[in-house]
Order: C-alpha cells, then structure tokens, then sequence
C-alpha cells in the first residue's frame, strides 16, 4: 500500500520553511528530518511524530493517537495519529510543529 500523498503535500507545505528540513524515502513511506534527526513522516494513512517525553505521555491519552509499533517492538516518544488526528491543518501543525522542536532539541547528525 503507497502512502498517502495528500497528507505528504500538506506536511511538505509546512516544512518547506523550516531549516535544516529535509525529505527521505523511508519504511516504505517518507520521513522529514530536521537537522539530520528524524522529526515526522507519513507511513500508509498514518503521520508519524516523534515528541519529547512529556509531549509522548500526552499525546498517546488522546484520540486517534497510538504508540508506534512496525516491528512488534512499541517505540517510546514516536507516535502514530490516524486521519482523524490530523484532519485539519491546525492539527497537522500542531503535530509537525511539536516534531520540530523536539528534532531542533537534539544535537545535529
């Protein structure tokens, strides 16, 4: 299954401001890192975040938000929102924007 190409084009929208930004194919889907950390990404239907602590524990209480979990193996601070997360663009930037920070939080790769 592709990934969703709308929400991909919406991300990119945003992202194409930020500096250091950059897109990568990845786990069949796409990742944007930032400052060579990956931020967020599309895979299938699903926006893909990565959050600092604090931001992980508040967004997995939340609907349409879940633990990220390819492998078998959930990943602390990434998480997964299902369309309904992220249908409007306040949403989408909200979700993008707390990608960013945390990314900018980490020192460059």
């Amino acid at each position: 299954m592709a990934y969703n190409e709308q929400l991909a084009r919406r991300m990119r929208l945003r992202l194409k401001a930020v500096r250091g930004a950059v897109e990568k194919n990845m786990f069949g889907g796409i990742g944007f890192l930032v400052n060579g950390n990956m931020a967020c990404g599309v895979n299938k239907q699903d926006l893909i975040v990565r959050l600092d602590d604090h931001d992980f524990e508040a967004a997995v209480k939340r609907p349409h938000v879940r633990v990220f979990n390819m492998t078998g193996r959930p990943m602390k601070g990434w998480i997964m929102v299902s369309s309904g997360g992220y249908a409007s663009d306040a949403a989408l930037r909200g979700w993008i924007d707390k990608a960013i920070t945390h990314a900018r939080s980490l020192p460059p790769k």
